[in-house]
């Protein structure tokens, strides 16, 4: 369905719903995650009762990291978290960001597809646990915002995940607009408070008394926040206590000394729509552990938001696996981070710069930086990492004084330099730059100086990590069959899926083999592990199970054999093992495993069922060991799936159950098209699913007189 509504009334749909689910839910704060286009990102759509700048470091969150939506959304399921230990046992890398007490859930929200997810947030004093009541509830009103979702998409309104989180008041109270409105939130928090702030920080109401204590004007400091308009406040200490309130909801207090030397007491008394503070003079005795006095160097500390912000990207660095997953960190949070709109990501390689990532540059551009010499004097990338010192340019003239080519080339406005080196050594340089020009403040410098020591690490890990990922990805297809032959009177098809997390190779393999005019030999197995071990290993155990099926052997003696050989390699990991023998000419199917899953069996009329298939142990444990042979008739029209057990394995689920499943699967699918048939049979598993274990699927149909 199309139309030309307009965008904002299917925004005012969804807002009218979420706000109604953060009130009836009595929740102190409230966001709401939209599912990116291509379903591996969550952004922040809107929120309530909190700024947006105190979601920094979760406006933008990869599908794959930890995280109470990501899990929610990954798995469809309410993730509830019920105290700042619960969130440090189940999500340490959100629990360092968020070091406060409080409690949260996040739920899917889902409809005629993924849509997202709903998080919302209580204080700490709230049951550590929730009732099926409020779970029914939550659900309910997933399910609200997921049609208002629809609605504005079916009305040609869609809601997409493109622009900056909004935010829209959280329903109770009212905005603190003016000191008037202001004074009756205060009065109604703190009866004889001294002054108020509302959600973002700023003052919206001082009373006589505050601005005695504070030595300073009412008009001075009205809509300003007190880090920034009363210097000896500004420490990342007392934000800290801000945001401490802000976000438990619960009373906080401080001590800070204002010059040269009068203590104050802060008592912060917060609530859905702002805080109140009250200030009184400290006893005659200063606390024993004083507030840090500001410095007399010109540098500023850093922000507590931007600690924060800091400290979860420290974090998000330290999980990356290849030199992509760099790219897209530094370009999803690291860049928005600094409102920066163009990123160069270089590595160094036989002495150039050679460009790994970029954002919001043409081809032209990226086409006349890739390459460059480590020395180059074309950019300032050259110099900052011969020297190791950064270099900030805050507008087009002063890059044009030292070096005038280069805003030419880029377009760019204002540029930060971050030459990326470990011990000495150079490792690359990472490039933010804006398009207009951009004040580098001497916090925001030393923040982004130390990023660059944190992406230097990670991208020479992620380096290392990706060759080494090429070498084991490389000798497993190697090891794996590159086709497979074609077979009068069968029809074949073959998938082979690495698992989603360690090096993306595992020891799956799978093979078909002509056995002269009459005959031919299918074999699937398993060896134990996701390593280059596990790969080298599984194309030992095929060579041997092909040399054994090639000269005739039975299929009992060929696990038998294959069995020995591995015990005489001496290798401490095990093998599962499932041979079949097909036989043209007697019409025979004759089958052994090694602790193999058993294959399953679609007759002609769709019926379809596991063979039964007593299992011998795992190949390399015993020497002795015995393989049962089992035979079933080979019938026109018949289709065999074998496979391997990261198929039907997952925690909680039955084995028997899986399979069963599976089954039914095979029997709902078309076996005229075998490529759509193992499609229908990896599900999820083949498209968005996350693996734990690599997949092997081999799958004939039987014919008579069709070849492959």
């Amino acid at each position: 369905m199309t139309g030309t509504g307009d965008p904002d009334a299917g925004a005012d749909g969804l807002d009218a719903a979420f706000t109604e689910t953060v009130r009836r839910t009595g929740a102190s704060i409230g966001a709401l995650y939209l599912l990116a286009p291509d379903e591996q990102l969550l952004r922040l759509h809107v929120m309530c009762g909190a700024p947006v700048e105190l979601a920094a470091p979760w406006t933008r969150i990869s599908l794959a990291s930890p995280a109470p939506v990501t899990d929610a959304v990954r798995d469809d399921r309410l993730v509830w978290v019920g105290s700042q230990e619960e969130m440090a046992r189940s999500y340490p890398r959100a629990a360092i960001t968020l070091p406060y007490p409080l409690a949260l859930v996040a739920a899917p929200v889902n409809g005629v597809r993924r849509w997202g997810a709903l998080l919302l947030m209580w204080p700490a004093t709230r049951p550590p646990y929730m009732t099926g009541r409020e779970r029914s509830n939550i659900a309910s009103s997933c399910r609200r915002l997921a049609r208002a979702l629809e609605e504005a998409a079916d009305g040609g309104r869609p809601l997409g995940v493109k622009g900056p989180p909004r935010v829209v008041p959280a329903g109770t109270g009212h905005a603190s607009a003016s000191p008037a409105m202001a004074m009756a939130d205060f009065i109604e928090r703190l009866p004889g408070g001294s002054c108020a702030l509302d959600l973002e920080g700023r003052f919206t109401f001082l009373s006589a008394g505050a601005c005695e204590l504070l030595d300073s004007d009412a008009d001075r400091l009205l809509g300003t926040v007190p880090w920034q308009s009363l210097r000896w406040l500004d420490d990342p200490t007392y934000e800290d206590r801000y945001r401490a309130a802000l976000l438990s909801r619960e009373p906080v207090a401080f001590t800070a000394c204002r010059p040269p030397d009068q203590w104050l007491d802060f008592h912060l008394y917060p609530d859905a729509s702002g805080i109140s503070v009250r200030i009184v003079r400290t006893g005659a005795q200063p606390p024993p552990v004083p507030a840090p006095h500001r410095s007399s160097r010109s540098a500023t500390p850093a922000r507590a938001g931007q600690l924060y912000q800091l400290t979860h990207l420290a974090a998000a660095l330290t999980e990356v696996v290849g030199v992509q997953d760099v790219i897209d960190l530094v370009a999803d949070q690291i860049m928005p981070a600094f409102g920066a709109q163009g990123l160069v990501l270089s590595a160094a390689e036989a002495g150039r710069l050679r460009i790994t990532g970029h954002r919001g540059y043409t081809p032209h551009a990226i086409a006349a930086l890739d390459g460059l010499p480590l020395d180059t004097d074309f950019t300032p990338a050259g110099r900052a990492l011969g020297s190791g010192i950064p270099a900030f340019f805050a507008d087009q003239e002063e890059m044009r004084r030292v070096y005038p080519q280069a805003p030419l080339v880029s377009g760019k406005h204002a540029w930060a330099f971050l030459p990326l080196i470990i011990s000495g050594r150079p490792v690359g340089c990472c490039v933010l730059s804006y398009d207009h020009p951009h004040e580098f403040p001497a916090e925001e410098r030393a923040v982004m100086t130390s990023l660059a020591g944190l992406i230097a690490q990670a991208l020479d890990r992620a380096r290392l990590y990706d060759t080494k990922h090429e070498l084991a990805h490389g000798l497993q297809q190697a090891l794996l069959p590159r086709t497979l032959p074609a077979v009068d009177g069968l029809r074949v098809a073959a998938r082979y899926l690495p698992a989603t997390h360690g090096m993306d190779i595992g020891g799956d393999f799978y093979d078909l083999i002509r056995l002269g005019d009459t005959a031919a030999a299918a074999v699937i197995g398993d060896v134990q592990g996701h390593n280059v071990a596990a790969a080298a290993l599984m194309g030992q155990v095929r060579t041997g199970v092909h040399a054994q099926a090639s000269s005739g052997t039975p299929p009992d003696q060929v696990l038998a054999r294959t069995n020995r050989l591995l015990i005489d390699l001496g290798s401490d990991l095990f093998t599962s093992c499932l041979y079949a023998h097909l036989d043209f000419a007697r019409r025979s199917v004759t089958l052994a495993s090694a602790g193999h899953p058993p294959p399953l069996l679609r007759l002609p009329g769709g019926d379809s069922r596991p063979v039964a298939v007593p299992p011998g142990p795992l190949l390399g444990i015993d020497p002795d060991a015995v393989f049962p042979v089992t035979g079933i008739p080979l019938t026109p029209g018949m289709t065999l799936a074998f496979y391997t057990d990261g198929l039907i394995e997952a925690p909680g689920v039955d084995l028997d159950d899986a399979i069963a499943r599976l089954a039914r699967r095979l029997a709902r699918a078309d076996d005229r098209d075998l490529e759509g048939l193992i499609d229908d049979l990896l599900g999820n598993v083949g498209t968005t699913g996350q693996r734990a274990d690599d997949v092997a699927l081999l799958v004939l149909h039987h014919g008579a007189g069709h070849g492959r």
